[in-house]
């Protein structure tokens, strides 16, 4: 095995927090690639050779319990990264893998019985199979020694990353979050749901993230210079909102607006959304304007936010684009244009969502290729 760097699995190491989001507890493959925006079709076929359930396995026989959370994310049942890589790094020593460190691959070349990798510190070595796992590449120049050999790439674009709001008044409020809440890019369809952070750069959390993975392209020709609405209630509707405010004029028109908040939101939240739309610390909900009222349900269930940039945290990021996978048998992860060729993870066309997705397809795709590879030469 060739590694780049001088430590292996670091991508494992940050994932999750520190704590690696393994998998995910999605075990009906129709449903589970519904969580990759890029790469169904592979997917459908890869993914029964190697599911979750699987993936859950081969840790569990190695001694790694791997337990489930409320949202459907499964990590080691220790928490931390460490395990998984401590699990990996034995398995590969039990079955006598050789690891050559700070080896950046330059170039391979076919030769009459395989290739030949050249490093970047001018060594070289003969191989009759070569897998590529080298994830994620976000510069289209960087595809030029695997384009060299014949192979057809998608171009490169950014996935999972949040959206940044420069001077905008809601940044103050870094550290909020909400659970629930919906995702829309303005004038798409692109739309996603669940937790919501604030932060001081703008928005983060599951449900932006899943936005960004699924409007990845859209987003990269906008050049990340759009408009995203949240609807703070999650799935609740403009007319619910005037219907539920009807009846809390009824039934608790005395009260202050800023100091009842029939919603549920974080207290900061709410204050803020308030004072945007002009609503005095004085007003009761029953002489709450028609007009500020109008403010607020828009606020509510259509906040828009002008998106100027994006941020992807470089140790997690994940790309689209890579390996077309018209040109990938997903029976073994080998090239249809050059035999012997393999690939692994996110070299691909495929990338999922948050939420372990990304680590199953690796696991997956690195499980058949080792299956056949082995087939081959047995």
């Amino acid at each position: 095995m060739f590694e780049k760097t001088a430590k292996p699995l670091q991508k494992v190491k940050v994932s999750g927090g520190g704590r690696c989001n393994v998998t995910h507890a999605c075990f009906e493959v129709p449903e589970l690639v519904k969580r990759y925006p890029r790469g169904q079709a592979l997917l459908k076929k890869s993914l029964h050779h190697f599911s979750p359930e699987d993936t859950i396995s081969w840790f569990g026989d190695r001694g790694v319990q791997i337990k489930q959370e409320a949202d459907g994310r499964m990590f080691p049942d220790t928490d931390d990264s460490q395990t998984i890589i401590e699990c990996i790094w034995q398995e590969m020593m039990r079955q006598q893998v050789q690891v050559r460190y700070r080896k950046q691959l330059s170039s391979i070349t076919r030769t009459t019985d395989g290739f030949r990798l050249v490093f970047e510190d001018g060594s070289d070595y003969l191989a009759d199979k070569v897998m590529l796992a080298c994830g994620s590449i976000l510069k289209p120049e960087q595809y030029k020694w695997l384009s060299d050999l014949g192979h057809p790439i998608e171009a490169p674009a950014p996935s999972l990353f949040t959206f940044n709001l420069p001077g905008n008044s809601i940044t103050s409020l870094m550290g909020v979050s909400v659970p629930q809440v919906t995702v829309k890019i303005a004038g798409t369809k692109f739309q996603q749901q669940g937790p919501l952070l604030i932060t001081h750069w703008g928005l983060s959390g599951p449900a932006v993230l899943r936005t960004s993975a699924w409007a990845a392209r859209w987003l990269q020709e906008k050049s990340y210079e759009f408009t995203v609405l949240v609807n703070w209630l999650h799935n609740v509707s403009e007319q619910d909102i005037r219907e539920q405010l009807q009846g809390i004029r009824q039934t608790i028109g005395r009260q202050l607006v800023h100091h009842k908040n029939p919603f549920d939101l974080p207290r900061r939240l709410w204050e803020f959304l308030l004072t945007r739309c002009g609503i005095d610390e004085q007003v009761r909900w029953g002489e709450l304007p028609a007009a500020a009222q109008n403010k607020l349900i828009t606020s509510l269930v259509q906040d828009a936010y002008p998106v100027k940039g994006k941020t992807t945290f470089k140790e997690e990021f994940v790309t689209c684009g890579g390996v077309m996978l018209a040109q990938v048998n997903p029976q073994t992860m080998e090239s249809r244009i050059v035999p012997g060729l393999f690939f692994g993870g996110e070299v691909m066309d495929v990338d999922g969502i948050t939420g372990g997705f990304n680590f199953q397809h690796a696991w997956c795709s690195g499980w058949i290729t080792a299956q056949h590879i082995i087939g081959s030469i047995s």
